[in-house]
């Protein structure tokens, strides 16, 4: 038997199982333990209690080779070793079964696994060839997972089984979405090309240093990639003042500040020393965001969706906060900047990029768009 484990896979202290309640017990089916999955992810997010998600592999190919009555005995098996709290379902129907350990101990590190592979070696030998034995797999899969800020791929797409059918559900728009970021970021590159070379001109005639700003972003899945900008910053910088608010901004401790002579005030830094006279000026007017279409077109971003973060900002969001990386693709625009942009918190500019992930379609893209040129006249909470 193959055990696969994730390098952060915390445990549980003994649990106990009681055959008289596996006869009670039911297994889930897949829609429904599915959407166990993604309940206990968001009750994870607000009570802080991780649950671990352990996957038995059973192999295509069992469920001509075996019994139903060998596979039953082995289900039912699995349901006694558990905890009477513990959700056992079919991960991928008569494939994959899951077992979901809710609120484990992080104290107890290993030993859940430990004690299942223990008790599943000894169930699966009693009712499997030898051959069939040394082909099924086990896994383990903690969540919260690990993330890293960018510095490697964080969400582990297994304990999101929700995403992948939504993925599936909307594949239409989601093509229709991707023409639409094509052909418009070629189309904005062409009629801003005159534009796009006198602010490089401009740029390069004003301060030393590069024309265009390169900086590594957290995308979708937490993705890393190059996120590009006119620079609106004095080169050799130094970004701990910025990485000192974005922690307040995100833990809700940040004041709002003197936004363009405006009593409302911005949840931004308006006085922040890096930026060049021409750089606020782009920034004003969000020139410096055009070689963001560039993103664009490699498919890193798109034309509508949350901003991508960068990677310190990642490190210091709440569980809940990462599913704006999860549930939309990264864009230029988005509800954010069209509904308030810097006027609002950090918490409720993540609401509102849940809330365009979830209505997220060609049409509501197109209606954002529209708003955006509004948003960038009017140049409220840019800095």
């Amino acid at each position: 038997m193959n055990v696969r484990r994730s390098p952060d896979t915390p445990g549980n202290g003994p649990f106990a199982g009681n055959p008289e309640l596996a006869q009670e017990r039911a297994i889930l089916e897949e829609v429904a333990f599915h959407h166990v999955i993604s309940i206990e992810r968001r009750r994870t997010e607000r009570s802080r209690k991780p649950f671990l998600l352990m996957l038995l592999d059973l192999g295509d190919q069992f469920p001509s080779e075996m019994s139903g009555k060998n596979l039953s005995k082995i289900i039912d098996a699995l349901s006694a070793s558990t905890r009477a709290t513990d959700v056992p379902g079919w991960y991928k129907d008569n494939c994959v079964v899951g077992v979901m350990f809710t609120e484990i101990a992080l104290d107890d590190r290993g030993s859940i696994v430990s004690t299942m592979i223990a008790r599943l070696s000894e169930i699966l030998r009693h009712h499997l060839s030898l051959e069939q034995f040394s082909r099924v797999s086990v896994s383990f899969h903690l969540f919260p997972d690990d993330w890293e800020g960018g510095r490697k791929q964080p969400s582990n797409p297994v304990l999101y089984p929700d995403l992948a059918k939504q993925a599936n559900s909307r594949r239409i728009s989601g093509t229709l979405k991707r023409a639409m970021d094509i052909v418009g970021s070629i189309l904005a590159l062409i009629l801003s090309a005159p534009v796009f070379l006198i602010v490089a001109a401009a740029i390069k005639a004003t301060s030393k240093g590069p024309v265009f700003f390169r900086q590594k972003r957290v995308g979708r899945y937490g993705r890393p990639f190059v996120f590009l900008k006119f620079r609106s910053m004095a080169v050799d910088n130094d970004d701990t003042i910025h990485q000192k608010y974005v922690k307040d901004l995100i833990a809700g401790k940040a004041e709002s500040n003197p936004s363009n002579g405006s009593s409302a005030g911005a949840f931004k830094l308006t006085k922040d020393p890096r930026i060049t006279r021409l750089g606020a000026f782009l920034r004003k007017t969000s020139l410096d965001e055009m070689p963001q279409f560039f993103n664009v077109l490699k498919g890193e971003m798109s034309l509508v969706g949350p901003r991508p973060p960068i990677p310190y900002e990642v490190e210091s969001y709440d569980f809940w906060h990462r599913r704006r990386l999860l549930e939309a693709k990264p864009g230029i625009t988005g509800l954010w900047q069209v509904s308030g942009r810097s006027r609002v918190t950090f918490d409720e500019m993540v609401r509102l990029d849940l809330r365009y992930a979830r209505a997220c379609s060609p049409w509501t893209d197109l209606k954002i768009l529209l708003r955006t040129p509004i948003a960038v006249v009017l140049g409220e909470g840019a800095h």
